[in-house]
Formats: structure tokens, C-alpha cells, sequence
């Protein structure tokens, strides 16, 4: 029935008074100490700001993986006194080697274990082998590469958004396309010259000696150093890595008058770096990023303290953006910009002046077709409606949901949604009173009638925002979180504001002619 309890219209003026307070702050230009300093936040096509489009490069991390996979079953063959030859690898892809007839079955027997080759899934294995004669071939598998490829890029994606969000940048956008590409939307962000050199960086931080003079020469690699003006010959033997780091902080070296970089490293890491330091007093640590020998200093005492610094005559802005890529950690691949766009302010205003122009055109034209139809309960609709706005804004500005120009596509085909759900109500009611002659009845039945249709419209409408923003991307997720919210806003405001206001219009005319 057209009845509302006082409880029930005292938590439908809450309702609104909620939305008010989060849809004012909107129109404010000045910080309220009533209102909450949160506005919604624009896109980057309304605000402007930077796109970024990056490719991950796998090809290196499958090379560091055959690489080790190779040492290890060197390493076992040896183990097992098996004898073989002509040990390579051909073209990054392939381990290749010779062996007896007679120690085929030992091969096999070896290459099938679990140690050398684990199962990627119930069908597939790590390695494909294949004995030809005395030739051994060994190959990754299809599957066990696809895996590789799938955890570098969910690896790098959690790596991105940690630089990013370290750095303070609102509302960013960072979402994979397809297997080996990530979008990075940055709004308000003109010059995004900083975060390339960020997330451009893989970070991947090692501590090694540099070779003796009489080293033999496979035993170690000729580094450049971070100046690119010397060279250094660093052992291939691996003293300590960067997952070892729990924290780095920049700093500043009185001594030397430049920035550095301080670091703090994990149990097993600062036990293992005092045993180094411990037994190699002398010697040279080169500290080695991404192939590049920052520093190599000359290790005076046992350094127990589980922490350290990094010095390379750093600016202050390079050893801030060391830290921060340190602290997230190594990206597992390199990866390279690919496609990059500015969109100016001015664009962006633009589009936000174009959107609201043609939301408030849309809104008049509304409310003019609704008034002369409906006359008094037009009214009530046009009421419902501009709550209906109110409510919409204020919840994407409670969830910080990023508003973009599909966003206001959403807005103006909620108003259209909420129009045709009124009319078919409006309607029905017409219907209800050539049929019926109590009015309260009437009206009554013309809710009820139509609120199965409308509901059953609305959900399936939901449902497919609800798949359109798992399944799409950037702009598209801006209509789809737009259009869901004003699903909820709509069937508040038609089906329990609207019905308010016609129950109490109902109720005052105790029974007299109402034309609608």
C-alpha cells in the first residue's frame, strides 16, 4: 500500500542528506570544515594528464632460466659421474649435449626427476628432452614457458603499482592488455618524465667481488660502470641479491658531500653479507644494478650490522628514485615504452564542458516532456530525478570511483533509464484508474503492476555493468561503474522517493479527481 512509517521516511531524508554531503564538495572551491575535502575524481580525457602504454620483454628472463636450468643439470650429470660433452646452449632456447649409449637410461632417469624437472600442471612438465643417438636435446615446455611469461607480468604489475603509488600519484590506472602489455593512465600528470625513469628501471640489485688479476676469464663478466668511463671485472659468483633487501632510504654522505642510498637487509642476508665481508677483508664488492657497477668499495672490516650504503655520486632526485625502485623490488623482466600520449587540459576541459552541456540538455529536455504529460506528477518525478543526480554523484565520490566521458554517457543513460521507468509507472497508474475506482487502490496497483518489469529490466541492465567492468578496461570501466551506480540510485529514487511524494499527493486529495 501507498503507507511510509515515520522510520521509513526518516532513513529515506538519511539517505539523501548523505548524498548531499558527499555532492556538495563538488561546487566548493575552498576546503568546509563541514564537508569532507573528497571531490570525484576526473579521468585522464576530462582532467588530462599521461598514457602509457608498456611491453614486457620476456626473452631475457627465459635466457636467466635456461641459464640456471643448464648449471643445474651440469651440476647433477656431475653429481651422477656421468660422462658427457660438448655442454651448450643454442640460440637461449636449447641445452644440448653428448653422452654414451650406455648412459642413455641414466639420461632419462635423470632429466625425468623432480629436482631437475617439476611438474608445471596434472599434464605438463618443466622440460622437454628428446635423445637422438648420443645427442641430448632439452627444451623448455610450451606450458612451463606461458607460466613464466603469466608470473612476470602479474609480478610486474604489483612492482608498477608500488613505484607509482610511492611516488603520490592520485587515481592512477595500471592494468594489463593482453600477456605482455600494461596500460598506465596517469591523470593530471603533464610531464610524466620521472615515472618513465621509475618504472623503466628493473632494478635488479646484486652484490659481487670483482675478479683477481689472475682470475681466469670465464669466471667473470666486464661490467660498465655507472659513468660508462670504466670497466670492471666482476665474478660471475653471486655474493648476495636484492631479494635480500627489506628497506632503502635515501640519504646524504657528509664525508662526500652527495646522496646516497641506505639499505637494511633480512636475517639470512645480513648473515650471509657478514660471512663475505667476514672472509674477504681487502677485496673489492662491486654493487651492481641492472648490469651497471654503481660503486665498488674496498671492504675494511666485517660489516655485521645487517645494513649498508649505496654510493654513485647520485643526485638527490636519482638516489630518491634508487630507493623507491629498490624498495619495491626488481622488476622480473625489462620492459620498454611502446606507446605514450599527453592529453593537455585544455582537451580535457573540453570534453568535461562538452558532457555537462549535453547532461544539462538532456535533463531540460526531460524535464519539459515530463511536466507537460504528467503535470503535478511530473513534478514529483523531476524532484526524484535531480535526487537521483545528487545521489549518483555523491557515491562516486564516496568510492573515489574515477570519472571519465564514458562516465557521463552513464550519468545521461541513467536519466534516461529513471525517465522510461517513471513514464511505464505513470502509465500503468492511467491503466489502473479507468479499471479502478479507489484511487489509493489505483495507484497502488499501477506500483506493483510494473515493478516486476522494471526490476527485471534494471538487473539485467546491472549484470552487464557488472561484466563490463571485469572484462573491459580504463574508459570502459568508468561507464560501467557509472551505469551500475545509477541502476541503485534510480530504483531509490522511482520506486520509494517518487512513490513518497505520490503517496502524500494521493493522501491529500482524500479522495477527489486527480488527472494525470
Amino acid at each position: 500500500m501507498l503507507h511510509f512509517s515515520r522510520l521509513k521516511i526518516f532513513f529515506i531524508s538519511l539517505t539523501i542528506l548523505i548524498g548531499l554531503f558527499f555532492f556538495i564538495p563538488n561546487f566548493l572551491n575552498t576546503p568546509s570544515k563541514i564537508f569532507p575535502e573528497k571531490k570525484v575524481v576526473l579521468g585522464l580525457d576530462l582532467q588530462g594528464g599521461s598514457y602509457l602504454l608498456l611491453e614486457v620483454d620476456s626473452k631475457p628472463l627465459f635466457k636467466e632460466k635456461i641459464d640456471t636450468k643448464a648449471f643445474d643439470i651440469r651440476k647433477k650429470i656431475r653429481s651422477e659421474r656421468i660422462n658427457y660433452t660438448n655442454f651448450k646452449i643454442n640460440n637461449s632456447q636449447t641445452i644440448s649435449f653428448q653422452i654414451n649409449l650406455e648412459n642413455k637410461n641414466e639420461i632419462e632417469k635423470l632429466l625425468n626427476n623432480k629436482d631437475i624437472n617439476s611438474r608445471v600442471d596434472e599434464t605438463n612438465k618443466e622440460l622437454q628432452f628428446v635423445i637422438n643417438d648420443n645427442i641430448v636435446n632439452i627444451n623448455f615446455s610450451a606450458a612451463y614457458l606461458q607460466r613464466i611469461k603469466k608470473n612476470a607480468m602479474e609480478q610486474s604489475l604489483e612492482i608498477i603499482r608500488s613505484r607509482i603509488d610511492e611516488l603520490g600519484t592520485r587515481e592512477p590506472t595500471i592494468i594489463a592488455q593482453g600477456e605482455e602489455r600494461i596500460l598506465i593512465e596517469l591523470p593530471g600528470i603533464k610531464n610524466p618524465k620521472r615515472i618513465k625513469e621509475i618504472i623503466g628501471t628493473t632494478a635488479k640489485l646484486s652484490f659481487k667481488f670483482l675478479a683477481n688479476n689472475d682470475a681466469n676469464s670465464n669466471s667473470f663478466d666486464i661490467l660498465d660502470s655507472k659513468s660508462r668511463l670504466e670497466k670492471f671485472n666482476v665474478e660471475k659468483t653471486l655474493v648476495l641479491s636484492g631479494e635480500h633487501l627489506t628497506d632503502a632510504q635515501p640519504g646524504f654522505d657528509n664525508i662526500n658531500n652527495s646522496s646516497v642510498v641506505n639499505f637494511k637487509l633480512d636475517n639470512f642476508g645480513a648473515k650471509k653479507f657478514a660471512y663475505a665481508t667476514k672472509n674477504n677483508i681487502g677485496r673489492r664488492l662491486a654493487i651492481v644494478i641492472d648490469n651497471q657497477v654503481v660503486s665498488a668499495p674496498t671492504i675494511r672490516d666485517a660489516i655485521t650490522a645487517g645494513s649498508g650504503q649505496i654510493s654513485g655520486g647520485f643526485s638527490v632526485e636519482e638516489a630518491n628514485n634508487l630507493a623507491i625502485v629498490l624498495r619495491s623490488g626488481a622488476l622480473p623482466a625489462p620492459m620498454s615504452i611502446i606507446e605514450e600520449r599527453t592529453v593537455g587540459p585544455d582537451l580535457g576541459q573540453e570534453s568535461i564542458d562538452k558532457g555537462i552541456m549535453s547532461l544539462i540538455i538532456g535533463f531540460v529536455l526531460v524535464i519539459i516532456y515530463i511536466l507537460i504529460n504528467y503535470r503535478i506528477l511530473g513534478i514529483f518525478a523531476n524532484i526524484s530525478l535531480l535526487v537521483n543526480l545528487i545521489l549518483l554523484l555523491g557515491t562516486l565520490t564516496l568510492i573515489e570511483a574515477t570519472l571519465t566521458l564514458p562516465g557521463i554517457a552513464g550519468i545521461i543513460l541513467t536519466v534516461g533509464m529513471a525517465v522510461d521507468a517513471n513514464v511505464l509507472i505513470y502509465e500503468r497508474i492511467k491503466e489502473e484508474l479507468l479499471i479502478e475506482k479507489n484511487i489509493m487502490i489505483a495507484f497502488d496497483n499501477g506500483y506493483k503492476r510494473v515493478l516486476t518489469t522494471l526490476l527485471d529490466a534494471n538487473i539485467t541492465t546491472l549484470i552487464a555493468a557488472i561484466v563490463l567492468y571485469f572484462i573491459g578496461s580504463g574508459p570502459v570501466k568508468g561507464f560501467a561503474v557509472t551505469l551500475a551506480v545509477g541502476i541503485i540510485t534510480s530504483l531509490f529514487t522511482t520506486f520509494i522517493l517518487g512513490r513518497l511524494f505520490v503517496a502524500s499527493y494521493v493522501k491529500s486529495k482524500k479522495g477527489g479527481v486527480i488527472k494525470i
